[in-house]
């Protein structure tokens, strides 16, 4: 054992001395500088950030904008059908302006109609309707460019990160300390690039989902009030 202590002991003294043997000093902070590594990619994460802002909020605007489209009185249809039936057309039409969703916009340019053509009433409805859905969509097509440019934008910096990866290569070698912030920027901006992406997809998706109903709900509607219309008696 004595040996084998003064044997150890010899050679670590020797591969000191030499360089054989050299363990590196761990900087005593052995943090991240996270402002600089964000300043260094500045040029990709602004527009990342200034999308996902746009995105969530239109994602909330719409969502709200939905939501009153959908709205409507349980018996509404019914109330209409009766006021027509009754020949109450300024009810029917005070009912229509006093609801306020797309469904009672509709219906209402439709009672101003009746009397005339029922081709006439059928083309003055689908007008409005078209003119209704125009209003949901509103700018919900933004998120569908947001999801796309996201993560390309991303796999830009990734690309602008791996060219300065090369070039401190060329430049010092293969100095890990040197690559770190370009290899961090070409990770990180990849990472937000795909998140952005991500909640703009699911944004767009969603609303689109949600549009489709109040449209098919609206196409229900508008048939409902043609058939009162060519009921007998009307």
């Amino acid at each position: 054992m004595k040996h084998l202590i003064l044997f150890l002991q010899e050679n670590l003294t020797i591969g000191g001395q030499n360089g054989a043997v050299e363990i590196p000093e761990v900087p005593a902070d052995g943090g991240i500088d996270i402002l600089k590594e964000f300043m260094a990619g500045i040029y990709i994460y602004v527009p990342l950030l200034i999308l996902s802002f746009i995105s969530v909020y239109i994602f909330i605007e719409r969502t709200i904008a939905i939501n009153k489209a959908m709205k409507a009185e349980s018996n509404f249809m019914a109330r209409i059908k009766e006021y027509i039936h009754q020949g109450k057309l300024d009810s029917a039409k005070n009912l229509c302006a006093t609801t306020q969703t797309p469904v009672a916009r509709m219906l209402e340019k439709g009672i101003s109609r009746i009397g005339k053509d029922m081709n006439d009433i059928k083309a003055a409805i689908e007008n409005v309707g078209k003119l209704e859905i125009n209003m949901l969509e509103r700018n919900v097509s933004f998120l569908a460019t947001s999801s796309g440019i996201s993560p390309m934008l991303g796999f830009l910096g990734t690309v602008i990160g791996m060219v300065g990866v090369f070039n401190s290569i060329k430049v010092n070698g293969p100095d890990l300390a040197a690559m770190g912030g370009d290899m961090m920027l070409a990770m990180i901006t990849t990472v937000v690039g795909l998140i952005v992406g991500i909640i703009s997809f699911f944004a767009y998706n969603t609303l689109s989902s949600r549009i489709g109903k109040v449209i098919h709900k609206m196409e229900a509607s508008a048939v409902e009030f043609i058939d009162i219309l060519e009921t007998p008696g009307n």
